[in-house]
């Protein structure tokens, strides 16, 4: 096994958020609010959602700021194995590094760490009659996914970022 730990995102638990400065959002702050003003406090890259909805397509904009989920499969990067970053579609964030990606064969493009720091904010999600944890971009709030950990992949964390590939943007090159 690697020795590499897992990257540190924010974690913000429903009930309560907490942006840096301290003031405190609550759970009804999500990614596609019309209350524009409690969204641009909280991530740095925030829109009013008209905005939101002129710059993306149909498709991105029920993804990224309504959390939709693309059908499995059809996604760009699922298959993409080449060297490079991958981006937030809505804003620019990096989020991911290609190195992490893996072939999970679960539809969708798989990374088993995302970049360190403050890159992406994980929600506990309680939709669907289940509890599972989605991924944000933290700079505009767009959703990305969902992470899933003990999964049993050969990976150094044993997680699996299973991210939209409608959610990013790849930009080849070298990562660092």
């Amino acid at each position: 096994m690697l020795g590499f730990s897992r990257s540190q995102p924010r974690t913000v638990p429903a009930e309560a958020r907490t942006t840096t400065n301290g003031t405190t959002t609550d759970a009804d702050d999500v990614a596609g609010t019309d209350d524009t003003t409690a969204t641009q406090s909280r991530y740095p890259r925030a829109r009013p959602d008209a905005e939101w909805r002129e710059s993306l397509t149909p498709q991105e904009y029920q993804v990224l700021r309504l959390a939709g989920t693309e059908r499995p499969g059809t996604g760009d990067y699922e298959e993409n194995h080449d060297v490079g970053v991958y981006s937030c579609r809505a804003c620019g964030n990096e989020l991911f590094r290609s190195e992490t990606k893996f072939d999970s064969h679960c539809g969708w493009p798989s990374f088993y760490s995302a970049l360190a720091g403050d890159a992406i904010e994980e929600i506990t999600d309680t939709s669907m009659g289940m509890s599972r944890t989605e991924v944000r971009c933290a700079a505009c709030g767009s959703h990305m996914g969902h992470v899933f950990s003990g999964e049993g992949y050969g990976t150094p964390t044993d997680l699996r970022y299973c991210i939209n590939s409608v959610s990013m943007r790849f930009q080849p090159g070298t990562t660092g």
